[in-house]
């Protein structure tokens, strides 16, 4: 213990690292040492592979000797030694046959084969806020034909007990069971503009995951869509309405009288069909508040890894406190999300966004995919897969005068085409996503937005950042807009700068029509005010280095983004969703790195979850 706590104090000050022989790739299945470097990248290692941890305070130097003997030394560059437990549990089976169960954010699922004699199942989990073995809702254990599955969800980090135990036709526990320990739940990350300042937990939740107090539970799916039903308070007076469908109860506290959080739990694939109704003929689902930032408590979930709502969006206006997570959006009918008047604190993550209506010209892939306009604020957008997305993320209306604070953490935009996101007016953080093959441009800036790109990484992305009538954009006849500009600060971002037509300027390399972005050295340097968009004159706000306007936050190194993205705790829902494609990398043109790939279309229209029962 004194060798590591001596270790940890180590300061780097060097950059000198020797060859790589015994480090391994990111494992969540595996018990690793995570080594973190100067430069901010990190080295992994399995400690059931580990020999020694030895290290030299004189110098500095740290070697990982594994047990086959192959070494790995460090001089004078790391910078902290942390330890990850592996996401997967020690399956003890005892007539029951778990065959996979893991944790993952804020939840854990196992799956079993199913048991002849059995006519149920009952699923406990001990750890976290449970300190005995409690019993998890019937509707989470769900039937899938060749095995069954259970998800618990609502938990605070920490290390977790799972017990199955299989139940005859009178109801009552039999012999066949199985039990799985060691399973190690993590939260969310809360890194973002939604939980700044907030700290009453974004939706149903509280920020250690789990529900808030009275919370209601709604379990939704193509059978129950219509059926659920509460009573919400309608009046001043305490009176009570009872409601009958989604859109019914979520109408009912458009009344402003009702506070109780909610959450709905999406299980399997609902589509428009299986609603009640809807209260947005554009979007589908609404979500409103009385007045502007109506506090309403809500959260929209998905359950599993096959989670989806298909052929409708959300509407979200004059709401506080709305949470979206884990579930995918197919064909929507306008808008995936949209945020549109007066809303604060929206956390949407964790979701994979796939294409809305195949329309005409640029409606190819539908409409946006994640809007945020009309004096909506204090939003997060983290984690989320947006594939091959037309007219991805718009932020701000030409007649906001912002700044309305948003912050894009840790998506994954893969083989997209715009807006990733297009600004206007607004402040936004953009850190740590990961552009993969965007077909036209990345970040995009206009109308006086301030906009910091940071740490990001940019996958064959001909364009990466553009600002209104300047630089890149003012080449040729332009490329995304004919608004004044708005003035973009980079830091830490990683260009692959072998993608056909790359272009990126910056000031201390412009090209004849200006820079795309003011790049620093550090992330504390400030932009100066003498620098100023050539159409519009903006100035940059540096709102991300005043402690009152920014969040705190660690960024990862750029070089490391892919693999956390891609990873298992990253974008998208828990296991990366049921859904697999592959995509053709990009080319280099316009045009067909941007088209509508119909095989992709077909897929969507034709997905059926694997479901029997729930």
């Amino acid at each position: 213990m004194k060798k590591l706590l001596l270790l940890l104090a180590i300061v780097a000050t060097g950059t000198n690292i020797r060859a790589q022989q015994a480090a391994v790739s990111k494992n969540a299945d595996a018990n690793q040492a995570c080594v973190k470097l100067t430069d901010n990248s990190v080295r992994y290692y399995n400690t059931d592979d580990l020999k020694s941890i030895d290290f030299d305070a004189a110098t500095s130097r740290v070697t990982f000797t594994t047990l086959t003997d192959a070494t790995d030394t460090y001089d004078d560059n790391i910078q902290s030694i942390g330890f990850s437990k592996r996401a997967a549990g020690d399956i003890v089976n005892d007539g029951l046959n778990i065959t996979e169960s893991r944790a993952w954010l804020e939840s854990l699922y196992a799956k079993w084969e199913p048991v002849a004699e059995a006519k149920g199942y009952n699923v406990y989990v001990k750890g976290g806020q449970y300190t005995d073995f409690t019993k998890i809702d019937d509707q989470l254990v769900r039937n899938y034909g060749t095995y069954v599955r259970a998800d618990a969800v609502g938990l605070r980090a920490g290390v977790y007990e799972l017990k199955v135990v299989a139940v005859d036709a009178a109801g009552q526990e039999t012999s066949y069971a199985g039990t799985v320990s060691n399973l190690n739940v993590t939260n969310y990350s809360r890194q973002g503009y939604a939980h700044f300042n907030y700290t009453a937990g974004v939706g149903a939740y509280n920020d250690d995951g789990t529900l808030k107090s009275g919370a209601k539970v709604f379990y939704v799916t193509k059978e129950t869509a219509k059926t659920i039903q509460t009573s919400v308070v309608t009046s001043s007076k305490g009176a009570k309405t009872d409601c009958t469908g989604w859109q019914a109860i979520l109408a009912a506290y458009e009344k402003g009288y009702d506070k109780t959080p909610m959450t709905f739990r999406i299980i399997g694939l609902v589509t428009k069909d299986d609603l009640d109704a809807t209260g947005s003929k554009e979007e589908g689902l609404q979500l409103k508040g009385k007045q502007a930032d109506s506090e309403l408590n809500i959260t929209i979930e998905g359950i599993g890894d096959d989670a989806t709502v298909r052929g409708f969006g959300f509407l979200v206006r004059k709401s506080r406190s709305v949470e979206f997570r884990n579930f995918g959006i197919m064909r929507c009918m306008d808008d995936g999300i949209s945020l549109d008047t007066d809303n604060a604190n929206i956390w949407i993550h964790h979701l994979d966004v796939f294409y809305g209506p195949n329309g005409s010209g640029d409606h190819a892939k539908g409409d946006g995919s994640v809007d945020v306009k009309s004096d909506s604020k204090y939003v997060s957008i983290s984690y989320c897969h947006y594939w091959d997305t037309g007219k991805t993320n718009m932020l701000g209306m030409k007649s906001e005068s912002g700044p309305n604070y948003v912050s894009y953490d840790h998506n994954w935009f893969d083989h997209s085409d715009s807006r990733h996101p297009r600004i206007r007016t607004m402040s936004v953080h953009v850190w740590n996503n990961y552009f993969d093959n965007v077909a036209k441009y990345g970040v995009g800036a206009t109308t006086a937005s301030s906009v910091f790109v940071e740490s990001n990484y940019f996958l064959n992305t001909k364009k990466p950042i553009l600002s209104s009538g300047q630089g890149t954009d003012a080449l040729g006849s332009g490329t995304f807009s004919g608004e004044d500009g708005g003035m973009i600060k980079a830091y830490g971002n990683y260009f692959d700068r072998t993608a056909k037509n790359f272009k990126y300027y910056t000031q201390q390399n412009p090209a004849a029509t200006g820079y795309d972005a003011y790049e620093t050295s550090s992330r504390e340097e400030q932009v100066p005010e003498t620098e100023v968009t050539r159409k519009g004159g903006t100035t940059y706000n540096n709102f991300d280095t005043d402690e009152k306007k920014i969040y705190p936050y660690v960024a990862d190194a750029a070089q490391d983004v892919p693999a956390i993205v891609t990873g298992y705790y990253g974008a998208g829902r828990m296991n990366h969703g049921d859904f697999r494609y592959t995509f053709s990398d990009n080319v280099g043109d316009d045009n067909a790195d941007s088209a509508y790939d119909a095989k992709l279309g077909l897929m969507l229209d034709s997905y059926e979850t694997k479901l029997i029962v729930w």
